[in-house]
């Protein structure tokens, strides 16, 4: 192992990174998060669905708009949308993947805009809760009394300060594309992880993404 590997350090989103959430989670936080904002805000489900779409395109999660432009409690959100009922049973593990991961030089920490107690639940039935030498979430997004959950380049900045990380020795491996554009600003090395797209981009590889991959076990080519 060289000194470069040695000194990486991999932040791995969860949610169609690591599993697959477009298959039944993300519906079901969806929906979710729609009646919580009928509740909330008082408004009906094609609005609320809306609002919820577009908070999310705008800030990149739909909890900064909520906090933003209605004044919503985080951890009230969090708890409320995120119980998730029967959940374990919906996740698949895949015994390549922690496999991957358990050979992948540097370190390993985990960077998710979900709230703890989920991140912990999707690990644990995975199997990965032990590849991970840190699980970052958005509980630690938080500074200066606001909530700055990724792509928010404060919060990268300050996360990295916090570990003592340079943004040179680390890769973010991502399916969102807003999030390694923020980071690759930063500095930080990028992957995109394309292995859950429900539809395959087409056209040339955005200059901030440094590799497209389709496996885990490929990052061990970057």
């Amino acid at each position: 192992m060289t000194g470069g590997a040695r000194r990486r350090v991999w932040l791995f989103d969860l949610d169609d990174t690591l599993h697959d959430a477009s298959g039944w989670v993300f519906p079901a936080l969806k929906g979710a998060m729609n009646a919580y904002i009928q509740t909330e805000l008082g408004l009906d489900e094609d609005a609320a669905a809306a609002l919820r779409y577009r908070y999310w395109r705008r800030y990149g999660a739909t909890l900064t708009g909520l906090i933003r432009h209605h004044g919503v409690d985080m951890a009230h959100f969090l708890a409320e949308t995120h119980r998730l009922p029967g959940l374990e049973a919906q996740l698949r593990a895949h015994a390549h993947d922690r496999a991957a991961l358990a050979r992948l030089s540097g370190r390993k920490l985990l960077l998710t805009n979900a709230p703890r107690a989920y991140a912990e639940r999707v690990l644990e039935a995975l199997g990965l809760a032990r590849c991970f030498e840190r699980v970052l979430c958005i509980e630690d997004m938080s500074f200066a009394g606001h909530a700055r959950p990724k792509p928010d380049a404060r919060m990268f900045r300050v996360v990295l300060a916090r570990l003592r990380l340079r943004p040179t020795d680390c890769v973010l491996v991502e399916d969102q594309l807003q999030h390694q554009k923020a980071a690759r600003a930063l500095g930080l090395q990028t992957v995109w992880m394309q292995r859950w797209l429900r539809s395959k981009p087409h056209g040339r590889r955005p200059a901030y993404v440094g590799r497209r991959v389709h496996s885990l076990n490929a990052l061990r080519r970057f």
